[in-house]
């Protein structure tokens, strides 16, 4: 056997062994499934694990922006008149936010802690002062305490007493500082001095949340187990209003799928909201699913049957596009919806001068890599409004039709920083290569099948000349044997017209 058949029959062998290898590996996945199972051992809340100290400390930079609605017709409209507003802001401050008091439960099953925020303002990403900027908007305090005592006389007459002596009216004028982070209203300390239910002071307290540390099932990396110490919460009328869902926003189990549910628990609204998948985006050259709520998160009871839980009373149950959030606000009569009532009925958009809802700029969204988890991108906007209606004991409100009346919305957004997004990238490329390892496998094999295909080839042509070679030599020899010429005679024979010529004739033996 020459060294040719010898490197021919080699490659062939190669070449089948990694095919049958790689195809092999590439049905069963194996590589796959090991890099899956060991990111699922990674991504993980317990201490020295890749996504701990940034969940704790988040790197990314999170800006908070606040909007106004300025009232420019408070007097028309307390004479029955379209309430007519118009948009101040963007207020933009920057986040900063950490995880306090961490601590390991139940054999690193949960983990505990609390939620902590500040915030510093930022002028140069604002539209002005919020020290000195005021605004004109409903009086939140008076008709929380207006709402408060309804249904009771006495309490009624005593506070609108109250709010004569007080000069409190309807509306307020306030720094955006004020309505930001609180003032003391006379109002409120007066009613707070006999009810201890009312506060005298804006202030809010996330409380302690205990979250699921995705050791056992990786699906559950994130999500909140208990807040506030229930699991279940008591605000709405119905077990699936009440229960906790998902996580608290900031973090998201790896290996996401297009066809899931992304569950979010916001204290804010003292619900768990939903959201699916809209489309494939890029943030920084990471790819992303764009998840965002759909119309049927603030439906009506009468679009979706499920949210008629939500409904304070069955009296209270609001069109689509809001959420009445008073039984977690102490009876005040805070809606929440999207800004400019975004997928809310047309209706709450035409009664007041001033909103114009646009997809661009009030959708809330969350962009996730698929893969890791990780939010790459995010916008969660939310709008504050006041329910305004007639309330009996009080004249002031006695020309007022139901009104969802706009205060503020907030838009708070993260962009995943460069040095966050270099480590996601390296992450990345390590799982591309080693999922795709059997790939590699069955290219190296199919490049030796090219090769050997050109071998055999090769082959072939040289075995096809050496045979050509061959046969031509044989049948030259066999005919200088056979053949040969003489003269025809011992004198060349002319030929007048053509000349001389030779003639052959066969050779014979002597």
């Amino acid at each position: 056997m020459t060294r040719r058949s010898c490197a021919i029959y080699a490659v062939g062998i190669i070449c089948a062994s990694l095919l049958f290898i790689g195809i092999g590996l590439v049905v069963a996945q194996v590589f796959s499934k090991l890099m899956h199972n060991r990111l699922k051992k990674e991504i993980v809340l317990v201490e020295g694990s890749r996504v701990f100290e940034s969940w704790k400390a988040p790197p990314p930079p999170v800006y908070m922006e606040y909007f106004f609605f300025n009232v420019t017709n408070v007097d028309a409209f307390l004479e029955g008149a379209k309430p007519e507003v118009t948009q101040v802001g963007p207020y933009t401050y920057r986040e900063y936010r950490y995880k306090d008091n961490v601590s390991m439960v139940d054999n690193n099953r949960m983990v505990s802690a609390y939620n902590i925020k500040s915030f510093v303002f930022l002028r140069e990403k604002s539209v002005g002062d919020p020290a000195v900027d005021s605004i004109t908007t409903v009086n939140i305090p008076a008709w929380a305490v207006m709402n408060k005592v309804k249904g009771s006389f006495f309490k009624t007459s005593m506070v609108s007493i109250w709010m004569n002596s007080y000069r409190s009216g309807l509306f307020t004028t306030r720094t955006v500082d004020e309505l930001l982070w609180g003032y003391e209203d006379p109002l409120l300390a007066r009613v707070a001095s006999t009810n201890p239910d009312v506060e005298k002071k804006n202030g809010t307290d996330s409380g302690e949340f205990i979250y699921h540390t995705g050791v056992q099932d990786y699906m559950d990396y994130g999500r909140v187990e208990t807040w506030k110490g229930q699991s279940q919460l008591t605000f709405w009328t119905s077990n699936q209003s009440n229960s906790i869902n998902g996580s608290d926003g900031s973090a998201f189990h790896p290996l996401l799928n297009k066809n899931e549910r992304i569950y979010v628990f916001t204290p804010d609204l003292c619900r768990s909201i939903h959201m699916e998948f809209e489309k494939d985006v890029e943030v920084k050259g990471i790819p992303a699913y764009r998840f965002t709520p759909p119309r049927s998160v603030f439906a009506s009871k009468e679009e979706n049957p499920a949210n008629e839980g939500f409904c304070v009373t069955p009296k209270e149950c609001l069109g689509t596009g809001l959420l009445k959030v008073s039984p977690c606000r102490k009876g005040a009569p805070v809606v929440a919806s999207f800004p400019h009532f975004y997928l809310g009925d047309a209706k709450y958009v035409s009664a007041i001068q001033g909103m114009s809802p646009q997809r661009q700029h009030h959708q809330t969204f969350l962009d996730l890599n698929p893969t890791t988890g990780v939010i790459v991108r995010a916008n969660k906007r939310a709008q504050i409004n006041i329910l305004l209606s007639r309330i009996p004991g009080f004249p002031k409100t006695r020309v007022l039709n139901e009104t969802i009346f706009p205060v503020m919305f907030l838009n708070e957004s993260v962009v995943i920083d460069d040095a966050s997004a270099a480590r996601v990238h390296k992450l990345l490329l390590i799982v591309t290569l080693v999922s795709n390892f059997p790939l590699i496998i069955v290219g190296l094999g199919a490049i030796l099948l090219v090769a050997l295909i050109i071998l055999l080839v090769r082959a072939r042509k040289q075995k096809k000349e050496v045979k050509r070679v061959f046969t031509k030599a044989l049948y030259a020899t066999s005919t200088e044997e056979d053949t040969s010429y003489s003269p025809v005679s011992d004198k060349e024979k002319e030929d007048p017209q053509n000349g001389t010529y030779i003639g052959l004739s066969a050779k014979c033996d002597p």
